[in-house]
C-alpha cells in the first residue's frame, strides 16, 4: 500500500521539501517578481524606502478557512527576506475564523514588501484547496457516520497546476485528504488509454504481464508504491478479480454511478479479494455522499485542486 498516505503532516511536508521542488518553485517566484537572481529587485521600494526602515506585520485570514501553506514561510523568508523574523501563530490544517492572525513577521520594510505577494498568493491558493478538501471530507464523514469503519479515504489526483503539484498535494493533506501517486514515476496506474481496444480477456492478459514487469522493476530497485488498474465496466473488474492475489493493490472504478459501485463492492467481497476499490470521475459536492455510502474504499477527486478557489489572506501592518 501507499505509505505516503500514512505520514503525519509535518513529516509529509519534509519529504516534499527534500525533493528540492519547493525551493526551485520559490526561486522561480523570486525571479519572476524581482528579476533574474533577485536583481534588480523591487525598484519601487528602492526609490521610496530607506533600507533602515522597519516594519512589523500580521498575516491574517479574511474568511473562514482551513489553513495551508504556512510551512513554506521559513524557506520563502530565506529566499526573499533573510533579515525578517517569523513567528507562527497557527498551524497548517487548522480551521480558523475570519480575522485570525496566522503569523507575524518583523524586519526591514523593503524585504517584507518583496516577500508579501508570493507569500500571500501561495497561502491563499493552498488554503483554498485545503478548505475545499475539508468540505468533501466532512460530507464523507456525514455519509458514513452510522458505520465509520466503512468510511472511504479521500484522495487527490494529478490534476494539479503545473509546477505546483507538491504544494497542492500538501494542501489536500491539510484539508483532511490523502496523497495519491505523486507522478508517473512512483506508482503504476494502468488507465483506459493503456488498454484501448482490448477485450476483457485481453485486459487480464496485459495486466498480468504488467504485474510481472513491475516485479522485475522492483527487483532492480525501482520504488513502486502501488499497482492500480482503471476499469470502466464490471466485466473488466471480473477479470482482474481472478488474477493471483497480491497482483493488484487498487482498482479504479471510473465514472460509475453508486448502484454500479455497490455491485463492484459485492463482486470483490464475494470472491474474498483484498483489492481495494477506488471511485473516481463525476465526483463533486453533490455526488460525494452517495458515492461514499456505496461501500468503496477510496474516492479520488480531481476537483480538490483544479476547481478550488483561492481564499482571501491579508498582510496587515
Amino acid at each position: 500500500r501507499n505509505k505516503m498516505e500514512e505520514k503525519p503532516l509535518p513529516e509529509f511536508y519534509r519529504e516534499l521539501e527534500s525533493t528540492g521542488l519547493i525551493t526551485r518553485l520559490l526561486e522561480l517566484c523570486r525571479d519572476e517578481d524581482l528579476g533574474n537572481g533577485g536583481n534588480p529587485g523591487d525598484i519601487t521600494c528602492k526609490v521610496t524606502l530607506e533600507e533602515s526602515q522597519m516594519l512589523e506585520a500580521r498575516v491574517s485570514s479574511r474568511a473562514d478557512m482551513t489553513v495551508a501553506g504556512l510551512a513554506i514561510l521559513p524557506e520563502a523568508i530565506k529566499i526573499f527576506a533573510p533579515n525578517v523574523a517569523l513567528t507562527m501563530l497557527a498551524n497548517d490544517g487548522d480551521q480558523v475564523k475570519k480575522g485570525t492572525t496566522l503569523a507575524s513577521i518583523k524586519g526591514p520594510s523593503h524585504e517584507i514588501l518583496r516577500l508579501e505577494r508570493t507569500m500571500l498568493n501561495t497561502i491563499s491558493r493552498l488554503s483554498g484547496i485545503a478548505t475545499r478538501t475539508r468540505q468533501f471530507s466532512d460530507l464523507i464523514s456525514a455519509a458514513t457516520a452510522a458505520n465509520p469503519t466503512k468510511r472511504p479515504r479521500l484522495l487527490d489526483t494529478r490534476k494539479t497546476t503545473p509546477g505546483l503539484r507538491v504544494l497542492e498535494k500538501y494542501a489536500v493533506r491539510c484539508g483532511g485528504g490523502l496523497c495519491h501517486r505523486m507522478g508517473l514515476h512512483d506508482a503504476v496506474l494502468i488507465k483506459d488509454n493503456h488498454l484501448a481496444g482490448l477485450t476483457p480477456a485481453q485486459v487480464g492478459e496485459r495486466v498480468a504481464a504488467a504485474v510481472d514487469r513491475a516485479k522485475a522493476l522492483r527487483g532492480q530497485g525501482v520504488d513502486i508504491k502501488f499497482f492500480e488498474v482503471e476499469v470502466d465496466h464490471l466485466e473488466q473488474l471480473d477479470v482482474l478479480l481472478k488474477l493471483p492475489k497480491g497482483s493488484i493493490d487498487y482498482v479504479l472504478l471510473d465514472n460509475m454511478p453508486p448502484d454500479v459501485l455497490r455491485q463492484a463492492v459485492q463482486m470483490r467481497d464475494a470472491c474474498g479479494s483484498n483489492i481495494l476499490l477506488e471511485a473516481s470521475g463525476g465526483v463533486n459536492l453533490d455526488t460525494i455522499s452517495a458515492i461514499a455510502a456505496a461501500g468503496v474504499d477510496r474516492i479520488s477527486v480531481g476537483g480538490l485542486t483544479h476547481q478550488a478557489t483561492a481564499v482571501d489572506i491579508g498582510l496587515d501592518a
